[in-house]
């Protein structure tokens, strides 16, 4: 029965800190609600990180939605774990009893990680520039058990000794229970996911894959592949056997020096990026092909009112009618790298402006990679903002009304698609109901597949 009645709340309320390095990174309000940066743990832009981290004492009053019975409470350290000195309750009074302190010679089961090397390898090759992530060392739960449960607590204030350990700190998040089963956390999941068949390998010629896009009718394949000197995009015709054909070289998608990808596929028209463009312009980098006998043809720029972007590049998806486009973009606006943020068409072709789809859906770290369905509500995408297995996860996530602005909460896809290493660019094909996905393999990226039942992906 242990853990069927356990009742676990996360702190919801700031109510006292002693220092904060501010902003939508790493800021204090991190710390609030379930973790996110745990069980990957590691160094996350979504953890709270302090001014006094290498050395300080640090002060937290947290505040929790409902009154309860504590018997435990855990702290989430992303780095360095083992500086919780002293954690006291309130039972409503508004001061502090003390009812856990660290013993002597204690130390907090830790273990190491070193996740953050996925995240330089895709953006320095990939992406942009981005500052180097620190080595990940020893992410770690304090759970403390109180020797005696306190009825009615409202809020607890935890004090830190940061000059215990060497390294950088954070805090994911602090949460209480009613038991002494640790809390964990919990990756939003589904068990449909994990009767799924183990994904499989699809090679082709050797060739390493960056990105995947399958035309609607199922009939067609388009893939990114680097030479060393550039992006190439090649095709691939679906064999009679359901097997795909050998690649076929598209030079006229392959005429930027990068990031040459297709990200939507339909008989008559593709939208394709890595198009150089002038900020400022409106120009977004993505452009429509016409299909013409098995040739393609440039057709009209993608151009987004006021559009605006730190990369170089961004990953997009569209609706069939071209009436909505999805665009993974990094701005003075998103939560803290690339977010999602939609546009719609205007009379004349080009897109108004670009719109958060919220807070929900855009974490404080990366979001990627989208592919919409064609029911216009689910959402594949990958992410390293969300509790997962490794550093990029595949999830899903639903639109809830026609706002585009409200998302449900990501689901991961589940370990037999996710691992511990990069897993990214979903693409599902709807006619074979299969799901195609890039791995990162001993440095590689690889194209992988698993079939996945469209009543258990699609929204219904």
């Amino acid at each position: 029965m242990l853990g069927c009645a356990q009742q676990i709340q996360w702190a919801n309320k700031l109510i006292k800190y002693s220092s904060d390095l501010g902003g939508k990174q790493y800021g204090i309000k991190r710390i609030l609600g379930k973790p996110d940066a745990f069980p990957q743990a590691g160094n996350s832009p979504n953890a709270w990180a302090t001014k006094n981290a290498l050395d300080g004492r640090e002060i937290l009053e947290l505040g929790f939605e409902k009154p309860q019975t504590v018997k435990q409470i855990a702290v989430f350290e992303n780095l360095n774990a083992g500086c919780v000195v002293k954690i006291g309750v309130d039972t409503g009074s508004g001061k502090y009893e003390t009812v856990w302190t660290r013993k002597l010679n204690y130390k907090t089961p830790t273990f190491k990680a070193s996740i953050p090397a996925d995240h330089r390898y895709y953006f320095k090759r990939k992406r942009r520039k981005i500052h180097e992530a620190p080595d990940v060392l020893n992410p770690g739960i304090e759970h403390a058990i109180l020797e005696n449960a306190v009825s009615n607590v409202v809020a607890v204030r935890i004090e830190l000794n940061f000059a215990l350990l060497p390294g950088l700190k954070q805090i994911d998040a602090v949460g209480i229970s009613d038991s002494e089963q640790p809390i964990t956390a919990q990756i939003n999941t589904n068990n449909i996911f994990e009767s799924l068949q183990q994904a499989v390998a699809v090679a082709f010629d050797g060739k390493e894959v960056s990105s995947v896009a399958i035309a609607q009718d199922g009939k067609q394949l388009f893939f990114t592949s680097n030479d060393e000197t550039k992006d190439q995009v090649y095709s691939a015709i679906r064999e009679s056997n359901g097997t795909w054909a050998s690649p076929k070289h598209e030079p006229e998608l392959s005429q930027n020096e990068n990031y040459n990808l297709v990200n939507f596929a339909s008989s008559a028209l593709l939208l394709k990026g890595g198009n150089r463009y002038t900020k400022g312009s409106g120009e977004t980098g993505f452009q429509f092909y016409t299909v013409n006998n098995g040739n393609f043809l440039p057709g009209n720029l993608v151009k987004i009112t006021a559009y605006n972007n730190y990369g170089e590049t961004a990953d997009a998806t569209i609706t069939a009618d071209l009436k909505t486009i999805i665009l993974a973009v990094e701005s003075d606006f998103t939560q803290g790298g690339t977010d999602f943020y939609f546009a719609n068409q205007k009379d004349d072709g080009t897109y108004g402006l670009l719109q958060s789809m919220g807070k929900v859906i855009n974490s404080a770290d990366e979001e990627i990679t989208p592919q919409l369905l064609s029911d216009k509500k689910t959402l594949l995408f990958s992410s390293c903002g969300f509790s997962g297995y490794g550093s990029y996860d595949i999830y899903v996530s639903y639109r809830l009304d026609d706002t585009w602005k409200n998302w449900s909460e990501p689901m991961n896809l589940g370990a037999k698609i996710n691992s511990d290493t990069f897993d990214s660019a979903p693409f599902y094909d709807e006619t074979t109901e299969t799901l195609y996905y890039i791995k990162l393999v001993d440095g590689k990226w690889k194209l992988h597949a698993v079939k996945i039942p469209i009543r258990d992906l699609m929204k219904q």
